[in-house]
């Protein structure tokens, strides 16, 4: 099983990004996935969550900005990311939680970086 994460890259404010995260292995139709972000000295926080049927959560910081969807034949989940602002900065990882094999797997990290 293994995440790969894509898409990261250096925007100026006011910029978009979309963040891709294709899986392989038998994982993700049937499992809730995730954005999380780590800005420098700060802890990992989770950014958006889908579930297998399509509903989604934000963290409050990034409501209104940023849409998180999936295609689950394409077994990727996508980050799209609007209005970008300098606190975006970080590295973002996905995470899908397999329900078949009970436990967490995380993509390798894209760093994004917004300047002002």
């Amino acid at each position: 099983v293994q995440l790969q994460a894509s898409g990261g890259g250096l925007v100026q404010a006011g910029g978009s990004l979309r963040l891709s995260c294709t899986a392989s292995g038998s994982i993700f139709s049937r499992d809730a996935v995730a954005w999380y972000r780590q800005a420098p000295e700060k802890q990992r926080e989770l950014v958006a969550s889908i579930t297998s049927g399509g509903s989604t959560n934000y963290v409050d910081s990034v409501k209104g900005r940023f849409t998180i969807s999936r295609d689950n034949v394409k077994k990727t989940v996508y980050l799209q990311m609007n209005s970008l602002q300098p606190d975006d900065t970080a590295v973002y990882y996905c995470y899908v939680n397999s329900a078949r094999w009970g436990r967490a797997y995380w993509g390798q990290g894209t760093l994004v970086t917004v300047s002002s």
